[in-house]
């Protein structure tokens, strides 16, 4: 979970978010390097009053300093290609998680499962208990399988809605009439937060999401307890 004086990303909790997190470290690499040569070029220029004719009207000069961006773009174009289709992979799922988005709660119904659905509301800052934390409680938290094929299907009830959780690199809009469906697997045990992602009014800032991750065995057991 992030705090207020992190930097970095969050910790990932799924391949896809593993994937994102070493496609942005890549990219900023490169673009801090971009940086520091632009600074130090400018630096020599504006300390030297003299210079090289042949470097401003030189051929193989131009030829360089266009091949070069070309060449960098590639080198991050490839990798941003192999995150798409890597969020985009599709597979059979074993676990469907049904979102649907109101002002200004969440709703959750377990298709492969029949009576578990819930709504999920935020726990009001009152009702916290010592340790929790304010604006992401919720007084029914979503509870899934890790190491497991999941798919997650979004829509809305009401206005436009967005399911994000940024651990698992997830980010669906819900749109009234409309299904959209995103497919992650979470590789360990844990509770993760997310929010809502699309201005959907007023108390848009209260509609948080939590995740339990938790072993297969367990959260068959969840299952159980809605029987």
């Amino acid at each position: 979970m992030p705090t207020w004086h992190m930097l970095s990303l969050q910790d990932s909790a799924s391949p896809s978010m593993e994937q994102l997190t070493l496609f942005h470290d890549f990219t900023m690499a490169i673009m801090t390097l971009i940086t520091i040569m632009v600074t130090l070029n400018m630096v020599f220029i504006s300390s030297y009053t003299l210079t090289d004719r042949f470097l401003m009207q030189h051929q193989l000069v131009e030829i360089i300093w266009t091949a070069c961006p070309v060449a960098i773009l590639l080198l991050i174009a490839l990798p941003s290609l192999q995150a798409l289709y890597i969020l985009d992979d599709p597979f059979s799922p074993s676990v469907t998680l049904k979102a649907i988005g109101h002002q200004w709660y969440w709703s959750y119904e377990y298709s492969d499962f029949s009576g578990v659905e819930f709504d999920s509301y935020m726990t009001p800052t009152l009702d916290l208990t010592p340790y929790q934390n304010r604006l992401l409680e919720v007084d029914n938290s979503i509870a899934l399988p890790t190491n497991t094929q999941i798919r997650l299907i979004a829509t809305s009830a009401d206005v436009i809605h967005a399911w994000a959780m940024p651990t698992l690199g997830l980010k669906a809009d819900a749109v009234p009439g409309r299904l959209n469906q995103m497919m992650f697997s979470i590789k360990r045990s844990g509770i993760f937060y997310g929010q809502c992602s699309e201005i959907c009014g007023s108390n848009h800032s209260f509609m948080p999401i939590k995740i339990e991750a938790l072993p297969m065995k367990t959260f068959l057991t969840w299952v159980l307890s809605f029987n």
